[in-house]
């Protein structure tokens, strides 16, 4: 495993505390010892997995890095899987990365069991996998790929974005010298491990770091102010929209317990936002609360974080910062060249920090690249040499509380209600969500829809996320002379329907 850095770095912070969870603190070592035998499991008698993909749905805590690393030192690529998420969405990432087996704890064995039935897959158990006996492991390249996480994008199903360990190793540097991580630092997880954001910003730079991450299963208000007042945390990662729902809970606390929660905000070094536009009301209100002024940085999945404020400086609202050590970063026009600063362009980003490709899918790695650098398809200015984010260039990417979501891919499931004849759906500003997903539905002769009914509906075949929460039936969809839908002119009469009702 020594082409594995992180968890090389492991080795020199054996004894410290490495991760807490509902079960209790893990050392390094133990976390080293755990993960090497659950590689011994995958394995399962042969020297090495080169590079098979291996699905695993575990609920954040011990075992889940556990499980990730192992699947590192069997020389595996992991591929973690989202709770809470409908099985054809399992169905799709499993059958998409060919996967040659699958892990799961208890609860996610319930989900995948059945998937894996079928498929005539192996599903290995965690609790049994970290009783293994311990086997010669093999060398591992840190050129080796390494992780697979599915974004959505302009195609109507999610892309794996696969990276290799020195992109990840990349990633987590820039971040922990832009950030001053160290080994003192204590962290809270409370993000989905399926994106970058809780994998390399909260827990793999944590350990790299030699820190101790706390990990809750899942995001809970009362919880996760216990943690920051009693749990003696020196940074704090999220998304604006539990930032919104925290600013809640502390305006409907006490008196004595809101001044508590807000001086043990001030004790924290750092407190980051990213993964969506953080609204500047949030951030105003959050300062009032906290004392901080949220930290606000750029990044997606195939590139990790590529701009940031600064720790020690201005940071300015609305304002994302400059590079990241390490990472390059350019804007330019429709042609590719570069624009001057003032001048809205796309951004494009280069550096060893940048995902290698899509999985299986060559033809959509070689568009997203432009004379080797990768085209995020977001726009921004360059002001008072700091980057502004205006927005996506296409329609059909949709962020909603920290997800990315496909407009396509839920046009592809709306489509299939026996209700709907025609749908388009587009993102809606949102205070607390960013964008909401909004749907406007042609329906079929003779049928009525309400929005409660569709919701129902999507829950068995959509995240809850993608399902949208605001519909407008309409009479036609308003198109182009081409016959294709303009998104714009839908948008429109949504968010005039949306305010209609708000009056």
């Amino acid at each position: 495993m020594n082409g594995i850095p992180l968890l090389s770095r492991a080795r020199s912070f054996t004894a410290r505390t490495a991760i807490t969870d509902s079960t209790g603190d893990f050392t390094y070592e133990q976390l080293l010892q755990s993960s090497s035998r659950i590689a011994a499991a995958l394995l399962s008698g042969s020297d090495d997995v080169r590079e098979a993909r291996i699905p695993f749905l575990v609920t954040p805590g011990f075992n889940w890095v556990a499980v990730q690393w192992g699947i590192w030192i069997a020389g595996g690529i992991a591929v973690p899987l989202p709770l809470g998420t409908p099985a054809s969405e399992l169905e799709y990432v499993v059958d998409d990365t060919k996967a040659l087996a699958l892990v799961a704890d208890v609860d996610g064995a319930k989900l995948l069991e059945p998937i894996a039935r079928a498929r005539g897959l192996r599903l290995l158990a965690c609790d049994e996998a970290v009783r293994a006996e311990q086997r010669p492991l093999p060398e591992i390249e840190s050129a080796r790929r390494a992780m697979i996480l599915y974004t959505s994008g302009t195609t109507n199903r999610p892309k794996g974005v696969v990276s290799t360990h020195e992109n990840i190793v990349a990633q987590i540097t820039s971040l922990v010298e832009a950030w001053e991580w160290s080994p003192m630092d204590r962290i809270l997880l409370c993000l989905p491990l399926h994106h970058v954001h809780g994998i390399v910003n909260v827990v793999s730079c944590a350990l790299w770091s030699g820190a101790t991450c706390d990990m809750l299963p899942r995001f809970d208000a009362t919880v996760v102010w216990d943690r920051i007042v009693h749990g003696g945390l020196t940074l704090f990662m999220a998304v604006p929209t539990i930032y919104s729902k925290l600013t809640t809970a502390w305006e409907a606390a006490s008196q004595k317990d809101r001044q508590s929660m807000s001086e043990a905000c001030s004790r924290l070094r750092l407190m980051v936002s990213g993964s969506a536009a953080l609204p500047v009301a949030t951030l105003n209100r959050w300062k009032e609360i906290s004392g901080h002024t949220l930290l606000e940085r750029y990044g997606m999945t195939e590139i990790g974080m590529a701009l940031s404020n600064p720790l020690r400086g201005k940071r300015v609202p609305g304002s994302v910062g400059t590079p990241l050590p390490g990472v390059r970063v350019r804007l330019v026009n429709e042609q590719g060249d570069e624009v001057t600063p003032g001048t809205p362009g796309e951004i494009e980003v280069r550096g060893p920090n940048v995902f290698k490709e899509y999985w299986g899918k060559p033809e959509a790695t070689q568009q997203a690249f432009r004379n080797g650098w990768f085209r995020t398809g977001d726009v921004a200015v360059l002001d008072n040499d700091r980057y502004r984010i205006l927005g996506r260039m296409s329609v059909d990417i949709i962020k909603t509380g920290g997800h990315k979501v496909s407009a396509l891919e839920v046009e592809e499931q709306l489509r299939e209600h026996p209700a709907v004849a025609e749908c388009a759906v587009v993102g809606l500003p949102d205070e607390v969500w960013g964008e909401r997903v909004a749907a406007a539905i042609v329906l079929r002769a003779g049928s009525t829809l309400t929005l409660e009914d569709l919701r129902s509906w999507g829950k068995e075949r959509l995240a809850g996320y993608k399902i949208p929460s605001h519909i407008l039936v309409v009479d036609a969809l308003p198109r182009n002379a081409m016959g294709k839908v303009t998104k714009p002119a839908v948008a429109k009469l949504l968010h005039s329907d949306l305010s209609e009702q708000k009056q």
